[in-house]
């Protein structure tokens, strides 16, 4: 599977769509956008705390180093993964 992605000049950053409270985690590409299911709630930020861990998991880097830019309320984010320059 191909991440797509926009190189930057701390790494990359990735164009997320996060669907909370999904029976189980998983990754997809749609388009242009990288789909990730969470089986935590969007309630008191739990979705994008296991957001950060699914993607460093996925990805092979420390949770430090990846950042929401935009979209830290919404289901679409700006994700920003520091160090990586190609996926």
């Amino acid at each position: 599977m191909k991440i797509p992605y926009k190189k930057t000049k701390k790494g990359i950053t990735l164009t997320v769509k996060v669907q909370p409270r999904a029976s189980r985690k998983g990754l997809a590409v749609v388009g242009d956008v990288l789909k990730v299911s969470l089986t935590a709630p969007p309630a008191d930020g739990a979705a994008n705390e296991q957001l950060i861990e699914f993607l460093s998991e996925e990805l092979g880097v420390r949770k430090s180093a990846i950042r929401i830019l935009k979209g830290a309320s919404s289901r679409n984010k700006l994700v920003e993964v520091e160090g990586v320059h190609e996926l």
